[in-house]
């Protein structure tokens, strides 16, 4: 009975993937139908826009040659009439003159003769005739503005669709993760035809995941997108790396159309990413989000009565063996004047970071790691063996402390606006970072032999973090000179 209950429940996980995957690609298939006719009509419409555009090119070219033709006709035919005007005026001129020489010669007395043969003389050396010349100025000839499109009539014949761009490949190698920031690189696509000189621009699309796989889970994000980028790179900035993994692809694009995308390539971010576990928290400390505020609840919750009996409780900081987390549930929440709350991941090694800034109005904070089983309910960070904490304050006077153990190190620095806290399990390292100022404020070397959670305290005022960080580059730099004084002084 149990084998078959068992056979079963696999034959329905199987089903369920199945059915997921099936309704995964009809979505997919339903989604591409409506996508291809929106792409049919948008192609056919920038079909008709180049062809329009081409028409009125060829319209302007038209025009501006038939401009210029008309202007040659018009300046040549000026000329010619002035010189035609001119031949006529001079040919009218010598008949006159002709006329009046043959006359000339019927005159039989020898003194009007001689006059009007000298008057002869001078008209002709003055006569138009003899000073206009007899080539017409300009020829008829307009064969310099014959056109010859047999190669650009060839050229359209031959005109085609611009080819579609072939995927990028992404060079994994040339990938960069680091400070919350993603470097992707690839490479044009290139067939050896000047294809990958059409491209015009590139989109990127990424996605987060906790599947090293290219398969999406239900209920993780879908893509973003970035278009339009120039260049064979993209730097995406201020990311939270509140997933195992980011999948990016990106395709080519020319003119007017878009390639395939690429393979997918799954990058790993190593972001530790928690939140504040509200069941821990003070009942006067109010958890929202990624902010804790300190609100007294009045009088009663501070009656001295109930400080002397926290006061007595909170003298061993080492919880019994009867009072460890499993077996007092319910009773989580801090209490008295421990204004702590807790996180709700726990650090059992590798190397975590994540910052923490202060409210406008704040008056006392601690930030730090413990064990969670070494903090009793009325315990203050620092004051036991199992927690660690960076201590600010300016109630009355500003001060910065690094506490453990019932012990504070009083540090002179000023008080930072944002901190940064590293922790490196396996090294048993806790450094305390302004990062602001990229100052080193305290290093903790210890030897870490359970699992740690972030740890808050909040009085008066209020504190917000920022998780899902990756170490930051610069906290090696610390911790590299660190290091290195502490081998000197060995």
């Amino acid at each position: 009975m149990d084998s078959q209950k068992e056979a079963l429940c696999r034959i329905i996980s199987t089903l369920s993937n199945k059915n997921e995957e099936l309704q995964n690609f009809l979505g997919t298939v339903d989604n591409s139908l409506t996508g291809l006719q929106e792409e049919s009509c948008k192609v056919l419409s920038e079909l008709e826009r180049e062809l329009e555009q081409l028409s009125s090119a060829l319209d302007e070219k038209g025009v501006e040659l038939r401009s210029i033709i008309k202007q040659e006709h018009q300046r040549k035919e000026a000329q010619l009439q002035k010189q035609l005007s001119e031949g006529k005026s001079a040919l009218l001129s010598c008949e006159e003159l002709l006329q009046f020489a043959n006359q000339t010669l019927t005159i039989s007395d020898e003194d009007e003769f001689l006059k009007a043969a000298k008057q002869i003389k001078e008209r002709v050396t003055m006569a138009p005739a003899f000073r206009l010349t007899t080539r017409p100025v300009v020829s008829e000839n307009m064969s310099q503005f014959s056109v010859d499109f047999s190669t650009e009539r060839a050229w359209l014949q031959r005109l085609n669709f611009l080819p579609v761009p072939r995927a990028p490949e992404i060079d994994v190698s040339s990938c960069v993760v680091r400070d919350n920031n993603i470097t992707i690189a690839w490479q044009p696509a290139s067939d050896g035809e000047g294809d990958s000189e059409r491209v015009e621009c590139y989109d990127v699309e990424f996605r987060k995941t906790n599947r090293d796989s290219q398969l999406r889970a239900t209920g993780e994000a879908g893509w973003e997108k970035i278009y339009d980028i120039r260049e064979k790179y993209l730097t995406i900035s201020g990311l939270k790396f509140d997933s195992r993994f980011i999948v990016v692809r990106v395709r080519a694009k020319n003119k007017t159309a878009s390639g395939d995308f690429s393979e997918p390539v799954v990058l790993e971010t190593k972001g530790f990413n928690f939140g504040f576990d509200a069941a821990t928290a003070h009942a006067e400390l109010k958890v929202a989000g990624d902010i804790v505020t300190w609100e007294p609840q009045g009088i009663k919750g501070h009656d001295p009565r109930i400080k002397g009996k926290e006061n007595k409780s909170s003298r061993s900081a080492t919880p019994s063996p009867s009072k460890t987390p499993g077996t007092r549930a319910g009773r989580e929440r801090f209490t008295g004047e421990s204004y702590t709350v807790l996180g709700d991941q726990e650090m059992s090694g590798d190397s975590h970071y994540w910052e923490l800034c202060p409210l406008a109005d704040w008056k006392s904070f601690s930030v730090g790691v413990a064990y969670r089983a070494s903090l009793g309910r009325y315990d203050q960070l620092g004051k036991s063996a199992g927690s660690w904490c960076l201590h600010a304050s300016q109630w009355l006077q500003s001060s910065l402390a690094a506490k453990h153990n019932n012990r504070a190190k009083a540090l002179d620095w000023a008080l930072p606006q944002r901190i940064g806290i590293y922790c490196d399990y396996d090294n048993g390292e806790l450094a305390f970072i302004d990062v602001d100022r990229l100052q080193l404020l305290h290093t903790f070397k210890t030897k870490f032999t359970q699992p740690l959670v972030p740890a808050f305290t909040v009085w008066c005022g209020g504190i917000s973090i920022t998780t899902g960080l990756q170490v930051p580059s610069f906290v090696g730099n610390f911790l590299s000179t660190t290091r290195s004084m502490s081998n000197l002084s060995q």
